[in-house]
Protein backbone atom coordinates (compact mmCIF):
# COMPACT_ATOMS: atom_id res chain seq x y z
CA UNK A 1 0.00 0.00 0.00
CA UNK A 2 1.25 3.40 -1.00
CA UNK A 3 1.75 6.29 1.38
CA UNK A 4 1.13 9.99 0.75
CA UNK A 5 1.77 13.15 2.01
CA UNK A 6 -1.76 14.63 2.23
CA UNK A 7 -4.95 12.67 1.85
CA UNK A 8 -8.14 14.46 0.88
CA UNK A 9 -11.48 12.73 1.99
CA UNK A 10 -13.93 13.80 -0.21
CA UNK A 11 -13.33 15.31 -3.65
CA UNK A 12 -16.41 17.75 -3.80
CA UNK A 13 -16.19 21.50 -3.44
CA UNK A 14 -13.78 21.71 -0.76
CA UNK A 15 -11.58 18.70 -1.63
CA UNK A 16 -11.42 19.36 -5.00
CA UNK A 17 -11.04 23.54 -4.25
CA UNK A 18 -8.22 22.03 -1.72
CA UNK A 19 -6.69 20.17 -4.12
CA UNK A 20 -6.75 22.41 -6.85
CA UNK A 21 -5.14 25.78 -4.71
CA UNK A 22 -2.38 23.38 -3.63
CA UNK A 23 -1.23 22.63 -6.92
CA UNK A 24 -1.48 25.65 -8.65
CA UNK A 25 0.87 27.58 -5.87
CA UNK A 26 3.55 24.15 -6.26
CA UNK A 27 2.99 22.71 -3.07
CA UNK A 28 2.97 19.11 -5.21
CA UNK A 29 5.87 19.19 -6.65
CA UNK A 30 7.45 16.93 -4.36
CA UNK A 31 4.53 15.88 -2.02
CA UNK A 32 1.86 13.48 -2.97
CA UNK A 33 -1.78 13.70 -2.80
CA UNK A 34 -4.49 11.15 -2.38
CA UNK A 35 -8.13 12.17 -3.23
CA UNK A 36 -10.85 9.76 -1.61
CA UNK A 37 -13.99 9.88 -3.56
CA UNK A 38 -16.45 6.74 -4.41
CA UNK A 39 -18.58 8.61 -7.00
CA UNK A 40 -18.35 7.02 -10.66
CA UNK A 41 -18.14 9.97 -12.68
CA UNK A 42 -18.13 14.24 -12.20
CA UNK A 43 -21.17 15.87 -13.88
CA UNK A 44 -23.17 18.85 -13.10
CA UNK A 45 -24.67 18.86 -9.92
CA UNK A 46 -25.03 21.75 -7.69
CA UNK A 47 -24.98 25.66 -8.72
CA UNK A 48 -22.94 27.36 -6.11
CA UNK A 49 -23.96 31.17 -5.80
CA UNK A 50 -22.84 33.71 -4.00
CA UNK A 51 -21.52 37.83 -3.91
CA UNK A 52 -18.17 38.59 -5.44
CA UNK A 53 -16.76 39.87 -2.51
CA UNK A 54 -13.22 38.74 -3.18
CA UNK A 55 -11.28 37.07 -6.01
CA UNK A 56 -11.24 33.40 -6.75
CA UNK A 57 -10.09 31.20 -9.24
CA UNK A 58 -13.42 29.63 -11.08
CA UNK A 59 -14.52 33.19 -12.89
CA UNK A 60 -14.05 30.83 -16.29
CA UNK A 61 -16.86 28.55 -14.64
CA UNK A 62 -19.39 31.40 -13.86
CA UNK A 63 -22.69 31.23 -15.65
CA UNK A 64 -23.26 34.50 -15.33
CA UNK A 65 -23.23 37.88 -13.06
CA UNK A 66 -25.71 40.14 -11.89
CA UNK A 67 -25.78 43.40 -10.24
CA UNK A 68 -29.30 43.31 -9.46
CA UNK A 69 -31.64 41.73 -7.04
CA UNK A 70 -35.09 42.21 -5.43
CA UNK A 71 -36.22 40.43 -2.27
CA UNK A 72 -40.78 40.38 -1.83
CA UNK A 73 -43.19 39.12 0.55
CA UNK A 74 -46.66 38.77 -0.35
CA UNK A 75 -47.12 42.14 0.24
CA UNK A 76 -44.14 44.18 -0.60
CA UNK A 77 -41.32 43.62 -2.93
CA UNK A 78 -37.56 45.60 -2.49
CA UNK A 79 -35.16 46.26 -5.02
CA UNK A 80 -30.81 46.39 -4.74
CA UNK A 81 -28.46 47.11 -6.96
CA UNK A 82 -24.68 46.61 -6.62
CA UNK A 83 -21.64 47.43 -8.95
CA UNK A 84 -19.38 46.46 -6.85
CA UNK A 85 -20.29 43.26 -5.54
CA UNK A 86 -21.74 41.19 -8.54
CA UNK A 87 -24.06 38.20 -7.34
CA UNK A 88 -22.09 34.96 -9.27
CA UNK A 89 -23.64 31.00 -10.14
CA UNK A 90 -20.69 28.59 -10.46
CA UNK A 91 -21.48 25.74 -12.72
CA UNK A 92 -19.93 22.50 -11.02
CA UNK A 93 -20.06 20.39 -14.16
CA UNK A 94 -17.38 23.44 -15.08
CA UNK A 95 -15.87 23.31 -11.74
CA UNK A 96 -14.83 19.79 -11.81
CA UNK A 97 -13.76 19.32 -15.28
CA UNK A 98 -11.63 22.70 -14.55
CA UNK A 99 -10.24 21.24 -11.47
CA UNK A 100 -9.44 17.37 -12.82
CA UNK A 101 -8.21 19.10 -16.07
CA UNK A 102 -5.50 20.52 -13.91
CA UNK A 103 -4.72 17.40 -11.57
CA UNK A 104 -4.53 14.95 -13.98
CA UNK A 105 -1.38 17.02 -15.30
CA UNK A 106 0.45 15.76 -12.32
CA UNK A 107 1.28 12.14 -11.23
CA UNK A 108 1.76 12.71 -7.58
CA UNK A 109 -1.92 13.35 -7.58
CA UNK A 110 -3.79 9.98 -7.17
CA UNK A 111 -7.94 9.11 -6.41
CA UNK A 112 -9.48 6.08 -4.52
CA UNK A 113 -12.79 4.99 -3.63
CA UNK A 114 -11.68 4.49 -0.02
CA UNK A 115 -8.98 5.38 2.69
CA UNK A 116 -8.42 1.23 2.69
CA UNK A 117 -6.53 1.48 -0.35
CA UNK A 118 -3.49 3.71 0.70
CA UNK A 119 -1.19 4.55 4.20
CA UNK A 120 -2.63 6.91 6.34
CA UNK A 121 -0.21 6.75 9.77
CA UNK A 122 2.44 9.68 8.20
CA UNK A 123 -0.05 11.52 6.27
CA UNK A 124 -1.68 15.03 6.59
CA UNK A 125 -5.33 13.99 6.11
CA UNK A 126 -8.12 16.92 5.55
CA UNK A 127 -11.62 15.71 5.88
CA UNK A 128 -15.02 17.06 4.15
CA UNK A 129 -17.47 14.20 4.95
CA UNK A 130 -19.58 13.92 8.17
CA UNK A 131 -19.23 10.32 9.37
CA UNK A 132 -22.08 10.06 11.26
CA UNK A 133 -26.18 11.03 9.86
CA UNK A 134 -26.35 14.55 11.39
CA UNK A 135 -29.58 15.34 13.50
CA UNK A 136 -32.73 15.39 10.53
CA UNK A 137 -34.86 17.63 13.85
CA UNK A 138 -32.35 20.15 13.87
CA UNK A 139 -32.63 23.20 10.90
CA UNK A 140 -32.07 22.88 7.80
CA UNK A 141 -32.10 24.24 4.40
CA UNK A 142 -33.30 22.04 1.87
CA UNK A 143 -34.37 22.91 -1.68
CA UNK A 144 -34.67 21.56 -5.35
CA UNK A 145 -34.26 23.40 -8.16
CA UNK A 146 -35.04 23.24 -11.88
CA UNK A 147 -33.48 24.70 -14.65
CA UNK A 148 -35.75 25.38 -17.18
CA UNK A 149 -35.45 27.01 -20.72
CA UNK A 150 -39.06 28.34 -22.58
CA UNK A 151 -39.73 28.53 -26.12
CA UNK A 152 -40.23 32.48 -26.17
CA UNK A 153 -38.30 35.44 -23.78
CA UNK A 154 -39.88 35.78 -20.92
CA UNK A 155 -37.08 36.53 -18.35
CA UNK A 156 -35.30 40.08 -17.28
CA UNK A 157 -32.23 38.06 -16.92
CA UNK A 158 -30.63 41.39 -15.57
CA UNK A 159 -32.42 40.70 -12.06
CA UNK A 160 -32.72 38.07 -9.97
CA UNK A 161 -35.23 37.56 -7.28
CA UNK A 162 -33.37 36.28 -4.03
CA UNK A 163 -36.33 35.65 -1.96
CA UNK A 164 -40.04 35.03 -2.99
CA UNK A 165 -41.82 34.80 0.08
CA UNK A 166 -45.41 34.72 -1.58
CA UNK A 167 -45.81 31.04 -1.35
CA UNK A 168 -47.64 28.47 1.28
CA UNK A 169 -45.19 28.83 4.27
CA UNK A 170 -46.97 25.19 5.86
CA UNK A 171 -45.73 26.84 9.77
CA UNK A 172 -42.42 26.87 8.08
CA UNK A 173 -40.18 29.39 6.27
CA UNK A 174 -40.49 28.93 2.30
CA UNK A 175 -39.22 30.98 -0.37
CA UNK A 176 -38.99 30.57 -3.94
CA UNK A 177 -35.37 31.61 -5.87
CA UNK A 178 -34.99 32.75 -9.21
CA UNK A 179 -31.61 32.96 -11.57
CA UNK A 180 -32.12 33.99 -15.36
CA UNK A 181 -29.39 32.75 -17.20
CA UNK A 182 -31.06 34.30 -20.55
CA UNK A 183 -34.30 35.87 -21.84
CA UNK A 184 -35.41 31.86 -21.90
CA UNK A 185 -33.88 30.04 -19.45
CA UNK A 186 -33.72 30.23 -15.69
CA UNK A 187 -32.61 28.19 -12.84
CA UNK A 188 -36.01 28.29 -10.02
CA UNK A 189 -35.70 26.67 -6.85
CA UNK A 190 -37.86 26.16 -3.75
CA UNK A 191 -36.58 26.55 -0.45
CA UNK A 192 -37.06 25.51 3.46
CA UNK A 193 -35.66 26.68 6.10
CA UNK A 194 -36.99 23.64 8.40
CA UNK A 195 -36.44 20.41 10.19
CA UNK A 196 -36.14 17.17 7.68
CA UNK A 197 -38.81 14.66 9.26
CA UNK A 198 -41.55 16.45 8.03
CA UNK A 199 -42.14 14.60 4.38
CA UNK A 200 -45.01 16.88 3.68
CA UNK A 201 -42.65 19.93 2.41
CA UNK A 202 -40.63 17.62 0.42
CA UNK A 203 -43.52 17.42 -2.61
CA UNK A 204 -40.37 19.82 -4.49
CA UNK A 205 -42.06 18.99 -8.07
CA UNK A 206 -45.53 19.61 -7.70
CA UNK A 207 -43.98 23.10 -5.70
CA UNK A 208 -42.22 24.01 -8.62
CA UNK A 209 -44.86 23.37 -11.34
CA UNK A 210 -47.60 25.64 -9.06
CA UNK A 211 -45.12 28.04 -8.37
CA UNK A 212 -44.06 28.37 -12.12
CA UNK A 213 -47.77 28.49 -14.18
CA UNK A 214 -49.48 30.35 -11.11
CA UNK A 215 -47.08 33.11 -10.06
CA UNK A 216 -44.19 33.26 -13.04
CA UNK A 217 -47.10 32.95 -15.57
CA UNK A 218 -45.29 30.33 -17.59
CA UNK A 219 -47.07 27.43 -19.00
CA UNK A 220 -44.89 25.98 -21.87
CA UNK A 221 -41.05 24.94 -20.58
CA UNK A 222 -38.60 22.15 -20.92
CA UNK A 223 -36.64 20.86 -18.05
CA UNK A 224 -32.89 20.82 -18.56
CA UNK A 225 -31.32 19.97 -15.36
CA UNK A 226 -32.58 19.33 -11.99
CA UNK A 227 -30.68 19.62 -8.12
CA UNK A 228 -31.50 18.78 -4.85
CA UNK A 229 -29.93 19.43 -1.63
CA UNK A 230 -29.70 19.82 2.18
CA UNK A 231 -27.71 22.32 4.32
CA UNK A 232 -27.32 21.94 8.10
CA UNK A 233 -28.02 24.95 9.64
CA UNK A 234 -26.57 24.14 12.99
CA UNK A 235 -23.24 23.53 14.27
CA UNK A 236 -22.15 19.90 13.39
CA UNK A 237 -18.58 21.30 12.43
CA UNK A 238 -15.66 18.78 13.58
CA UNK A 239 -13.35 20.00 16.02
CA UNK A 240 -9.79 19.37 14.24
CA UNK A 241 -7.71 16.87 15.67
CA UNK A 242 -3.54 16.24 16.27
CA UNK A 243 -4.08 14.40 13.10
CA UNK A 244 -7.27 15.47 10.81
CA UNK A 245 -8.08 18.98 9.68
CA UNK A 246 -12.05 19.29 8.89
CA UNK A 247 -12.83 21.67 5.72
CA UNK A 248 -15.82 22.57 4.00
CA UNK A 249 -19.15 22.75 6.10
CA UNK A 250 -17.50 19.71 8.17
CA UNK A 251 -14.83 22.47 9.03
CA UNK A 252 -17.65 24.92 9.56
CA UNK A 253 -17.32 26.79 6.50
CA UNK A 254 -21.40 26.83 5.92
CA UNK A 255 -22.54 30.41 6.81
CA UNK A 256 -25.19 28.97 9.21
CA UNK A 257 -28.28 32.02 8.33
CA UNK A 258 -27.30 31.46 4.82
CA UNK A 259 -25.98 28.45 3.88
CA UNK A 260 -23.78 30.21 1.43
CA UNK A 261 -20.04 27.91 1.61
CA UNK A 262 -18.65 28.49 -2.16
CA UNK A 263 -16.24 31.20 -1.30
CA UNK A 264 -15.81 30.63 2.37
CA UNK A 265 -14.49 26.94 1.15
CA UNK A 266 -11.88 29.20 -0.75
CA UNK A 267 -10.64 31.26 1.44
CA UNK A 268 -10.27 28.34 3.82
CA UNK A 269 -8.23 26.55 1.40
CA UNK A 270 -5.53 29.60 0.38
CA UNK A 271 -5.30 29.91 4.37
CA UNK A 272 -4.50 25.99 4.29
CA UNK A 273 -1.74 26.35 1.31
CA UNK A 274 -0.23 29.73 3.23
CA UNK A 275 -0.03 27.68 6.54
CA UNK A 276 0.96 23.62 4.76
CA UNK A 277 3.90 24.02 5.91
CA UNK A 278 2.98 24.32 10.00
CA UNK A 279 -0.54 23.41 9.06
CA UNK A 280 -0.60 21.93 12.73
CA UNK A 281 0.46 24.95 14.58
CA UNK A 282 -1.75 27.11 12.75
CA UNK A 283 -4.66 28.46 14.22
CA UNK A 284 -7.83 27.12 13.08
CA UNK A 285 -9.14 28.92 10.36
CA UNK A 286 -13.26 30.51 11.20
CA UNK A 287 -15.87 32.58 10.11
CA UNK A 288 -15.69 34.54 13.28
CA UNK A 289 -17.01 34.45 16.56
CA UNK A 290 -19.09 37.63 15.55
CA UNK A 291 -21.30 36.14 13.10
CA UNK A 292 -21.43 32.23 14.65
CA UNK A 293 -23.07 34.54 17.67
CA UNK A 294 -25.42 36.60 15.71
CA UNK A 295 -26.25 33.80 13.55
CA UNK A 296 -27.04 31.68 16.48
CA UNK A 297 -29.84 34.48 17.81
CA UNK A 298 -30.94 34.64 14.04
CA UNK A 299 -31.94 31.00 14.01
CA UNK A 300 -33.50 30.74 17.39
CA UNK A 301 -36.10 33.63 16.70
CA UNK A 302 -36.78 31.74 13.12
CA UNK A 303 -37.50 28.18 14.82
CA UNK A 304 -39.92 29.87 17.01
CA UNK A 305 -41.28 32.16 15.51
CA UNK A 306 -41.89 31.54 11.30
CA UNK A 307 -44.81 33.69 11.00
CA UNK A 308 -42.55 36.38 11.32
CA UNK A 309 -39.89 35.70 8.90
CA UNK A 310 -40.61 36.70 5.75
CA UNK A 311 -41.01 40.38 6.98
CA UNK A 312 -37.91 39.85 8.89
CA UNK A 313 -36.03 39.07 6.18
CA UNK A 314 -37.79 41.61 4.01
CA UNK A 315 -36.90 44.27 6.75
CA UNK A 316 -32.98 43.45 6.69
CA UNK A 317 -32.53 43.88 3.30
CA UNK A 318 -34.14 47.79 3.97
CA UNK A 319 -30.61 49.22 3.87
CA UNK A 320 -27.69 49.53 1.18
CA UNK A 321 -26.80 46.92 -0.75
CA UNK A 322 -23.10 47.09 0.24
CA UNK A 323 -24.21 46.73 4.06
CA UNK A 324 -26.39 43.62 3.49
CA UNK A 325 -23.81 41.77 0.88
CA UNK A 326 -20.58 42.28 3.13
CA UNK A 327 -22.76 41.42 6.25
CA UNK A 328 -24.32 37.93 4.36
CA UNK A 329 -20.85 37.53 3.18
CA UNK A 330 -18.76 37.68 6.23
CA UNK A 331 -16.91 40.97 5.74
CA UNK A 332 -18.82 43.81 7.70
CA UNK A 333 -17.83 46.00 9.91
CA UNK A 334 -19.54 46.94 13.11
CA UNK A 335 -21.15 49.52 12.13
CA UNK A 336 -22.66 47.32 8.92
CA UNK A 337 -23.51 45.00 11.86
CA UNK A 338 -25.47 47.89 13.66
CA UNK A 339 -27.44 49.09 10.49
CA UNK A 340 -28.63 45.31 10.03
CA UNK A 341 -29.52 44.72 13.69
CA UNK A 342 -31.54 47.95 13.91
CA UNK A 343 -34.03 46.17 11.56
CA UNK A 344 -34.52 43.32 13.73
CA UNK A 345 -37.77 43.03 16.10
CA UNK A 346 -35.92 44.44 19.51
CA UNK A 347 -38.28 42.27 22.10
CA UNK A 348 -38.23 39.11 19.63
CA UNK A 349 -34.29 39.18 19.30
CA UNK A 350 -33.78 39.95 22.82
CA UNK A 351 -35.66 37.23 24.31
CA UNK A 352 -33.82 34.73 21.72
CA UNK A 353 -30.66 36.54 23.38
CA UNK A 354 -31.32 35.90 27.17
CA UNK A 355 -32.85 32.20 26.60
Amino acid sequence: MKEFDYIIIGGGCAGLSLAYELEINDKLKDKTLAIIETREEYKRDKTWSFWKVFDHNFDDCVIKNWNNFTINTSENLHELSNKEFPYQSIDSGKFYKKINSKLSTNSNISFFKGLNEIKTENSIIFNSIFEKELDKSELWQHFQGIEIETPKNIFDEDIINLMDFNCDQRNDVHFFYTLPFSKNRALIETTWLSGLEDQSLRDYDLQLENYIENNLGIKNYKINFTEKGAIPLFSPSLKNSNKIINIGSAGGMTRLSTGYTFLNIQEHSRYIVKNIDNIYDAKTFSLGKKYHFLDKVFLKVLKKHPKKMPQIFFNMFKTSSNTIIKFLSNKSNIFEDINIISKMPKLIFLRALLN
